[in-house]
């Protein structure tokens, strides 16, 4: 297969409307996918032989109408292969796991559509088996038209934890309650000013009724502070807004506490390179503004790629839709705003767990962070061995950056890059799968 034009990363809906743009411009385009269907986490496709889970008729037509569009482009797609990085001379590494081996492929430019990760904050316990993200269960659910079995908690704050509520109840297993930090019906403004969105609202009205009906407690103002082992089951100590402790059975806890871009790792934006291809972001990779911008987004990179390959720049018509959402997600943050405007680090035990590939804890960051030496955030990954891990600080250099802030509040503030810094391969590879790197245009010429 020759390289093609423009090399698209992710297969969820900015990444499917940016490839349908470019190819609409006329430009060869392919999609890199890591799994074996489209969709994304969005809208993630069931596994084979499952019934898809109901969806509301908005999300459901809205997935349709993408969906049939990209049928119509005929846009190649790469399924089970994984951007790896961009090398020193410009070619980006895509894992082929079916053949494990690395092809190169020279593009002129790239669009990044790798959506959101959850933010998830430390919690003592919050590392034992059992206990995952809440959109983790959600997606297993997607995949597999099954609700998550036992007694199930869901804790954090944001939407998401209604809609997961929601879902699990309409599967036959509705959760034993959620624990909201914030508390929506409190924030009378905020609610009105969501009137502005009703998209949004009408979504999350379906949500909260779901979830009345079959009586899930909505426990709001309270914060999940504590998970213990006790047996077969997981004890989880809940602090409500007046001080009161309350402990729950349960044998299983999905944790959320927002979401943010899924860049790790990837090269920075760049629209005039002088070596390599131009990198755009799209989506939630770019910023976190969730599903109904998804796909404007990408639908935005993917015609301002076209423009700066032909030298002339599409009209930004998109943008007005992109405020819009920008604004909608600032208004749900204010509504779901944690009622205790204490450091969710402040006051976690030194034993709690904050980098779990490696098992190192508070108390230890602590202890480095209070040096008379003053330590960079790189110093505290050689040193003390925080975002070292298999996942390179994936999911704990933000939260560590963080607590470092609050120890040394007189110094410049680390960043999470400051701790993983940016380089390739992104994800962990085999050597066997990294030694045999092989061109695309090489195998084409066997043929």
């Amino acid at each position: 297969m020759a390289d093609p034009e423009v090399l698209v990363i992710g297969g969820g809906p900015a990444g499917l409307a940016a490839a349908i743009e470019v190819g609409r411009s006329g430009y060869s385009v392919c999609v890199v996918e890591q799994r074996d269907t489209l969709g994304g986490a969005i809208y993630r496709q069931p596994i084979k032989g499952v019934e898809p889970m109901a969806q509301g008729a908005a999300p459901l037509a809205r997935w349709r109408a993408l969906s049939e569009a990209f049928r119509h482009a005929a846009i190649p797609v790469r399924f089970n292969s994984v951007c790896v990085g961009v090398d020193g001379d410009g070619l980006v590494l895509v894992e082929d796991r079916n053949a494990r081996r690395i092809e190169q492929v020279k593009a002129k430019a790239v669009i990044i559509a790798t959506g959101a990760v959850e933010r998830v904050l430390p919690r003592p316990g919050w590392q034992m088996a059992g206990v995952a993200t809440a959109g983790g269960l959600q997606v297993r659910m997607k995949e597999t038209g099954r609700a998550p079995e036992g007694r199930v908690l869901l804790a954090g704050s944001g939407p998401l934890l209604v809609a997961v509520a929601a879902q699990m109840a309409r599967l036959g297993n509705p959760p034993v309650a959620i624990v909201e930090a914030g508390d929506p019906f409190r924030r009378v403004r905020s609610g009105l000013a969501m009137l502005g969105h009703l998209p949004f609202l009408k979504e999350a009205g379906g949500y909260l009724v779901g979830t009345f009906l079959k009586r899930v407690p909505w426990i709001r103002g309270a914060t999940l502070v504590a998970i213990e082992r006790e047996g077969r089951s997981l004890k989880a100590t809940i602090r409500r807004r007046c001080g009161q402790l309350q402990r729950l059975d349960v044998d299983r806890i999905g944790l959320h506490d927002g979401i943010r871009p899924n860049s790790f790792g990837f090269p920075m934006q760049a629209s005039s390179p002088a070596i390599g291809p131009l990198i755009l972001h799209a989506g939630d990779c770019r910023e976190a503004l969730g599903a109904l911008a998804a796909s404007d987004d990408g639908q935005r990179a993917g015609r301002a790629v076209a423009g700066l390959l032909s030298g002339r720049p599409k009209s930004r018509g998109l943008d007005r839709t992109i405020d819009r959402a920008r604004a909608a997600q600032a208004t749900l943050a204010a509504l779901f705003a944690p009622v205790d405007a204490t450091s969710p680090f402040a006051q976690l035990p030194d034993e709690t767990v904050l980098c779990r590939c490696e098992g190192k804890t508070v108390g230890e960051l602590r202890q480095l962070c209070q040096r008379k030496d003053r330590l960079s955030g790189r110093e505290v990954k050689h040193n003390g061995r925080f975002a070292m891990g298999s996942c390179q600080g994936r999911f704990c250099a933000d939260n560590t950056a963080a607590l470092m802030a609050e120890i040394n509040p007189d110094i410049a503030p680390p960043s999470a890059e400051d701790l993983t810094g940016r380089r390739w391969p992104i994800r962990p590879i085999s050597i066997a799968t990294l030694t045999g790197v092989i061109t695309t245009n090489t195998d084409a010429n066997k043929d």
